[in-house]
């Protein structure tokens, strides 16, 4: 029976203590929770997130409506962008460049009757306000429901 012999010599040996890989602290530098194997230590963060309160109900989203609020269009800016007797819906109002898209999709939209308008025009899909109303039908217009 033949013993079996390494064909590379040992570079180094073993050592132990100071500057060597195991010995003392064995590498963990020091003493404690920090050198037992497995340790951890808690995030200090986290003590301070533990003692806020608990928000309930809606999150950072609280102060936000559940409700889409309505593009808003002035009376002023219809006078501006269209002629006597125009249609004014969504999407004229989105072709004239008044409003723009939302999420891919034409928004809902309220008239308000900021400014003035001299000439009739038909207001169809759209929230209208009291005093916009007024304006409108003054000068001959209307508004309806849908097309």
């Amino acid at each position: 029976m033949e013993l079996l012999k390494r064909t590379t010599e040992n570079k180094k040996g073993k050592t132990v203590g100071r500057g060597s890989k195991r010995g003392k602290t064995s590498g963990r530098g020091t003493k404690g929770q920090k050198a037992r194997a497995g340790h951890k230590i808690r995030p200090e963060i986290r003590d301070r997130i533990k003692k806020l309160p608990k928000l309930r109900g809606r999150g950072k989203n609280m102060n936000k409506a559940f409700r889409i609020k309505p593009t808003v269009v002035n009376v002023g800016m219809i006078s501006a962008a269209f002629v006597a007797g125009a249609s004014i819906t969504p999407a004229s109002l989105f072709e004239k460049g008044l409003i723009r898209r939302t999420g891919g999709k034409l928004p809902a939209i309220k008239v308000l009757a900021g400014g003035e308008i001299a000439y009739a025009v038909t207001v169809y899909d759209a929230e209208v306000s009291p005093a916009a109303k007024i304006k409108i039908e003054a000068a001959g217009g209307t508004v309806k429901g849908s097309l």
